[in-house]
């Protein structure tokens, strides 16, 4: 394994104090649980994008009970872990975000630890302490998780986006199921004992395509490729020069070059791999953007795939992002790329700012189209380089399925539908064909643009997009518009604000379609709308009838939820 692992257990024989942890949990046990609710910790301490009030510190305390942690037995001397610790664990289940689970024999305290799975005993060093659990790095795996299978992917130990590549899918599936019911019930405080509550939590839906699914691909540049530790002590350099692909796991500045991505197509790999061999010529002048000197040309490489809407064939957008307006210099990158039958647009975002965002100023068409198409639910959409879309279109198509079925529409085009963080219009005009009007809001401009767009392309005159930030209601809200039969909210990581569960409790739609990409969130907005906010007097006024999680993204945490809440 390397000269790391080596001096992982060099450590453990020259402590004498250090404890093995989880030792005596029984094997049959770990099988019978994929997953532990403190898995709602991470969401508050541990996730970029979520605010720290998302679960208060009281959820926190009681979720930590429920694991059988009793943190408060400060007698102990194996409660709390010192930081550089070096520890063998066993994991126990899969917590949110996919990380694993460990805990503390005597104590149950919970320790986390990234990529570790159930049934793995390893070693591990102790890197981070919070109140109520620490954080672990995993150095060396003394024996293998349970489900376990070979991971197809060269990158899959080192690279960020595909954690579980070498967990059985059945068994991924079962840890993302086990997952959003254990949030919803220890988080939204909904009752397993309650019948009601077990009727309404449906079987996770897998994806039928595990591989080969994303529409989108994004890649970054940089001025030297990151390797891994055990590569960079077998290699005796971390010199590899000029690196595209993707960053490593929680560092913005460093590239694990890569030549292939098994998640997105074919001929995109296909676009990959030609930039690979060709963009490091010196002859050709390209630097990478370096985010601490902020020079460089090239920032990223973003890759789209859609379909022609006369022939079903794919077609592929290539998008290079630039630091400056200079779209001559990508001349011989483009000449090489358009041989790939399959490139129909080739554009240049040029952003000229510091960040990190592949979203541009300024954009030049540099091949064939501005634009490429997809297809969902019988609809067309025109998808630009920023456009916002679905990024698996097939299980997208199913989500939509669901969303629809849960609408129970009447089907004599009388009902109102409000569109809450409607993006680009794409499940509101699914709908419209069958109600009376759709009324979608998004704050971003763009979008709201797409929207429109999308609704003239598809010959849809009773859907209206409108600008606005709904985490920014007030009581004028939505005033002039007609009262909504069904509203669909779909927010972001973070979830709804509470000014707009609020709104919703005070306008009483018959029927509210949550769709979620974050259960965490959800759950705490689920628990809001249905048992209300008491310290605000807020009354909910809502059942949970149905909750359906949908795997869209195989091989990665993360999880979709589409939740039907219906008027008591």
């Amino acid at each position: 394994m390397g000269a790391a692992a080596t001096f992982g257990l060099r450590s453990i024989n020259s402590n004498t104090w250090i404890h093995k942890f989880g030792a005596r949990t029984a094997a049959a046990s770990i099988r019978s649980r994929s997953f532990t609710i403190a898995a709602s910790i991470s969401p508050i301490e541990d996730t970029e994008d979520i605010q720290l009030n998302v679960i208060s510190k009281e959820d926190v305390r009681e979720t930590v009970r429920s694991t059988g942690s009793n943190n408060n037995d400060r007698s102990s001397k194996s409660y709390y872990p010192k930081r550089g610790q070096t520890l063998e664990l066993v994991c126990e289940s899969l917590a949110f975000k996919g990380k694993g689970v460990c805990k503390v024999a005597d104590t149950g305290f919970v320790l986390m630890c990234d990529r570790a799975l159930p049934g793995e005993r390893f070693i591990g060093r102790v890197t981070r302490k919070k109140d109520n659990y620490a954080e672990v790095k995993k150095l060396k795996t003394i024996t293998p998780h349970f489900d376990y299978v070979e991971a197809p992917c060269e990158y899959a130990s080192h690279c960020g986006g595909c954690k579980t590549q070498n967990l059985s899918y059945e068994a991924q599936l079962k840890a993302k199921e086990q997952q959003v019911h254990d949030l919803v019930v220890h988080v939204g405080k909904f009752s397993d004992q309650d019948p009601e509550f077990a009727g309404a939590m449906k079987p996770i839906v897998p994806c039928d395509i595990q591989f080969h699914y994303r529409n989108k691909m994004e890649f970054s540049f940089g001025p030297k490729g990151w390797v891994p530790a055990e590569q960079l002590q077998e290699n005796s350099t971390d010199e590899c020069g000029y690196a595209l692909g993707l960053h490593a796991p929680g560092f913005f500045d460093k590239v694990l070059n890569v030549n292939k991505c098994l998640l997105q197509s074919d001929s995109a790999n296909e676009v990959l791999a030609t930039v690979q061999e060709c963009w490091r010529d010196p002859e050709l002048g390209f630097s990478p953007w370096n985010v601490h000197s902020h020079s460089g040309f090239l920032k990223h490489l973003m890759l789209r795939s859609g379909r022609n809407i006369e022939t079903g064939l794919p077609e592929l957008m290539v998008n290079f992002v630039t630091s400056s307006d200079n779209p001559e210099r990508l001349r011989p990158l483009v000449e090489k790329i358009t041989t790939i039958p399959e490139v129909v647009s080739i554009v240049n975002n040029v952003n000229t700012s510091i960040g990190n965002t592949s979203v541009g100023e300024k954009e030049h068409t540099l091949y064939g189209k501005s634009t490429i198409t997809e297809t969902l639910r019988g609809l067309t959409f025109q998808i630009s380089a920023n456009s916002f879309f679905q990024t698996n279109t097939q299980q997208a198509d199913i989500l939509y399925k669901l969303i629809e079925d849960c609408a129970f529409l009447k089907g004599d085009g009388s009902e109102i539908v409000l569109d809450l963080f409607c993006g680009t219009g794409t499940i509101g005009l699914t709908l419209a064909q069958r109600v009376k009007h759709v009324y979608g809001f998004e704050v971003v401009a763009q979008a709201v643009s797409d929207a429109r767009q999308n609704a003239t392309l598809n010959c849809i005159n009773n859907a209206t997009f409108i600008e606005g930030d709904l985490n920014k209601v007030d009581a004028t809200f939505a005033s002039n518009l007609p009262k909504p039969d069904i509203v669909i909210t779909d927010p972001n990581r973070p979830g709804m604000h509470i000014k707009l569960i609020k709104f919703l409790l005070k306008l009483r739609a018959s029927r509210i379609i949550y769709v979620s990409c974050n259960p965490a969130t959800c759950a705490r907005d689920l628990n809001y709308l249905c048992y209300g906010v008491p310290e605000q007097n807020m009354e909910g006024h809502y059942r949970l009838s149905s909750l359906q999680p949908v795997d869209m993204f195989p091989h990665t945490p993360h999880i979709e939820c589409v939740c039907l809440l219906e008027l008591r």
